[in-house]
């Protein structure tokens, strides 16, 4: 069989650690910084661009995804190092897919043409919520006018555009969330990601929710009817799932995530960043260090991350299955096999397909719309059957 990257493809994602301000619901390693020397980042990315090329030269890149924080703090100019020095280094596709996230404060959305110039053919706006009171509850430090306004600027720049919603949230109706999406498809380009308020550990909103102090929240059947009504009004627009909390115009799905759920290769790069990269038959998983000061620092030694874990077999197919039946395409059993060295429980698979949750043929295994509700228990009934 192939290697993985040659099935799924082969991405790099670049993280950037700052943001002007942290969100209360945000799990994702980013920092508040005064100052950042950005010549100094730029160089270290451009460093570790070259590392891992000279360790895995010749692969055709697919994507790049500046992930964040809030890449859209970058200056221009440092995106269009980095995205020169990947095409230096690795042969990269025709229509190669850039994707910069972007929050859109007024100052940012201004840099929208100079990432286009540099590079970048794709956007991905943290939008969050069309409410004003809602924002504010989100810790987002922009307003619904300002959202607006950079969104029709990022239409002008790039031909690609996406934006983020959180849905759920406190004290919101399913009529609130109804008008809403239809709010948001209105002004929809191509894709949407469309996500449930989770309340992660570690966050402000974990703090206050073990306090009791964050009241509002919908109950299980609530959020299971927005969630219904998120695929019916989607699938009317044009712009069915293609992934759990993803939608897109047939063409439009995101190239590089998709490289993640088909359980490609993918190079991280930046603090706290995560790859996935098979070499020689071996597939290893990476893990920069999360202390932005820490990860410059070590980026002039090479050594911006923790020990490789070489991952086996039977974890190899357990992470394919968690990320594989999460899109419509599914997972490829005879791939599954050869990385568990055994079929999935025929059994498993006969009570799912009873219960409507899955459907499978002799090729491959997909999760039905009624399993995408309960997909973690459909999952878990995979892992336990091994």
């Amino acid at each position: 069989m192939a290697e993985n990257w040659q099935i799924g493809g082969f991405g790099l994602y670049i993280h950037w650690p700052f943001c002007q301000a942290k969100c209360p619901y945000c799990d994702f390693n980013s920092h508040v910084a005064r100052k950042i020397d950005q010549s100094a980042w730029q160089a270290a990315y451009l460093r570790e661009i070259d590392r891992y090329a000279d360790m895995l030269p010749g692969r055709v890149l697919s994507s790049v995804f500046f992930g964040g924080g809030t890449p859209s703090l970058m200056d221009p100019d440092v995106v269009a190092a980095v995205l020169d020095r990947v095409r230096r280094r690795w042969p990269t596709v025709n229509d190669l897919e850039v994707t910069l996230e972007a929050n859109p404060g007024s100052v940012e959305a201004g840099r929208f043409q100079g990432y286009a110039d540099g590079g970048v053919t794709r956007i991905s706006m943290g939008i969050q919520a069309l409410n004003d009171t809602d924002l504010r509850r989100l810790g987002r430090i922009h307003t619904v006018a300002e959202a607006r306004q950079a969104f029709d600027i990022a239409r002008k720049c790039f031909g690609r555009v996406s934006f983020d919603l959180i849905y759920a949230r406190q004290d919101q109706s399913l009529t609130d969330w109804r008008q809403e999406l239809q709010a948001a498809l209105n002004m929809a380009v191509d894709h949407l990601s469309l996500y449930q308020l989770t309340i992660e550990d570690g966050t402000a909103f974990g703090d206050r929710y073990a306090a009791g102090k964050l009241r509002g929240l919908p109950e299980n059947d609530l959020s299971a009817d927005m969630y219904q009504v998120t695929q019916a009004l989607c699938d009317a627009a044009g712009l069915p799932a293609y992934e759990v909390s993803n939608h897109a115009r047939p063409g439009a799905e995101s190239r590089h995530n998709r490289i993640y759920w088909r359980y490609g290769d993918y190079v991280g790069i930046g603090p706290g960043a995560h790859g996935r990269i098979s070499k020689g038959g071996t597939r290893l998983a990476t893990e920069a260090f999360s202390s932005p000061a820490k990860w410059l620092t070590e980026a002039d030694h090479g050594t911006t991350e923790k020990p490789a874990t070489v991952l086996s077999g039977p974890e190899q197919a357990d992470e394919y299955l968690m990320m594989g039946l999460r899109v419509n395409d599914g997972i490829d059993r005879a791939r599954y096999e050869v990385m568990a060295g055994e079929a999935l429980s025929k059994v498993k698979i006969r009570e799912l397909e009873g219960l409507g949750m899955i459907t499978a043929d002799p090729e491959r295994i997909r999760v039905t719309d009624q399993g995408r509700m309960l997909l973690n228990a459909v999952i878990k009934e995979f892992l336990s059957g091994m």
